[in-house]
């Protein structure tokens, strides 16, 4: 009997094919150019990636969380103040917020798009409210607009979380640019990846960007000269060099996951909920979550006619056995997207072809 041919949740060397030449001449480059830390590259980058986004700052950091963990410091907010986050986010978030000494307050999300639902906002406030920060989570961005002017009537700072939405738009606004500071991941499998851990910071507040380059680095511009109590959260040198590969083709990767998008949700049978879509929203599908009861039993159907799947997120923060003490209370809304969502193949590397099998084995399972 022949081997089930398996469609991977992700292949990183797949995805990274069609660049391979021009990564394999970039490492080579900048090994041989032999400076390797805070150097041309990640001044170019920070360059690039600000006039990509529509910001005049970019500071490049080691991973996601140090961008979260040094954005929500250099706020300077009273210690122990409340900051208001999804109860559903991806458990980063919250850490960043606990690391800097705050306390996270948990808002439910919308359950049609997963993100922070702003009608929630006004029930968690309290007097000690300071900040919100908001996830975009799979690609879809935050309603911005509602969580601005929430955040301006009552003079909150705002960051935002945008792992998952490089390049996502709310208008013709890109994430990241509508708070204090939007913070991204270039984790390996994100939609712009890098080939190990890296980070960024984006912003338009001149003060909070000079800020932020002291602190990445020992709290130092000038060596040896330490202006503020900092930490080493670099991005280096080669994925700088590597993620500036990258982002020339972030648009052509974003559209081919958005065309695989409209085969799924052309092709998917009716009792699978789908991502929500708006008109003024412009998604990237970092993730292609839906949502279906019997979870588990699909995807378990899935994985025996060859293909493989993701949960984003089996356990919701506030039941992490790290959040005890910490996080407290319901969240039936967390709760229920944690039991039902699934996430479907959607890399830059998979083909239509592989999505078609996809939505096939979907319509094979017993539902009823």
């Amino acid at each position: 009997m022949p081997e089930l041919y398996m469609v991977e949740y992700e292949s990183l060397a797949h995805s990274n094919q069609p660049f391979m030449e021009e990564l394999e001449a970039t490492a080579v480059r900048v090994i041989r150019n032999g400076w390797y830390v805070l150097g041309q590259e990640v001044t170019a980058f920070e360059e690039e990636f600000a006039q990509y986004v529509g910001t005049r700052h970019c500071i490049g950091v080691a991973n996601g969380l140090d961008a979260l963990i040094l954005s929500i410091e250099a706020l300077d907010l009273p210690k122990g103040s409340d900051i208001l986050v999804a109860s559903n986010t991806y458990i980063a978030t919250i850490l960043a917020i606990v690391r800097v000494g705050h306390r996270p307050v948990l808002v439910e999300p919308d359950p049609s798009t997963f993100n922070i639902d702003p009608a929630g906002l006004p029930k968690a406030m309290t007097a000690n409210t300071r900040a919100i920060c908001v996830t975009h989570l799979f690609g879809k961005t935050c309603r911005m607009d509602a969580i601005g002017a929430f955040a301006r009537e009552h003079g909150l700072k705002v960051v935002e979380d945008c792992a998952q939405s490089h390049g996502a738009r709310l208008g013709t606004q890109m994430t990241g640019t509508f708070g204090d500071a939007g913070c991204f991941s270039f984790y390996p499998t994100k939609n712009l990846g890098a080939l190990g851990d890296a980070g960024a910071i984006v912003t338009n507040d001149d003060a909070l960007a000079d800020r932020l380059r002291h602190t990445r680095n020992y709290g130092s511009k000038q060596k040896y000269v330490n202006r503020y109590v900092g930490v080493n959260s670099r991005l280096d040198e080669l994925q700088a060099a590597l993620l500036r590969v990258k982002l020339r083709h972030l648009d052509t990767m974003t559209a081919h996951k958005r065309a695989l998008a409209e085969v799924y949700f052309a092709g998917l049978p009716d009792w699978i909920g789908t991502p929500k879509r708006r008109p003024d929203e412009f998604d990237v599908f970092h993730i292609y979550g839906i949502r279906y009861s019997r979870r588990d039993e699909l995807r378990q159907h899935l994985l025996e006619h060859g293909v493989k799947t993701e949960i984003h997120y089996p356990i919701p923060p506030h039941r992490q056995e790290a959040m005890k003490g910490i996080l407290s209370g319901d969240y039936p809304i967390a709760d229920y997207l944690h039991s039902t969502e699934l996430s479907l193949p959607i890399s830059a590397g998979h083909t239509v072809q592989e999505v078609e099998r996809v939505i096939a084995a979907c319509h094979t399972f017993g539902h009823g």
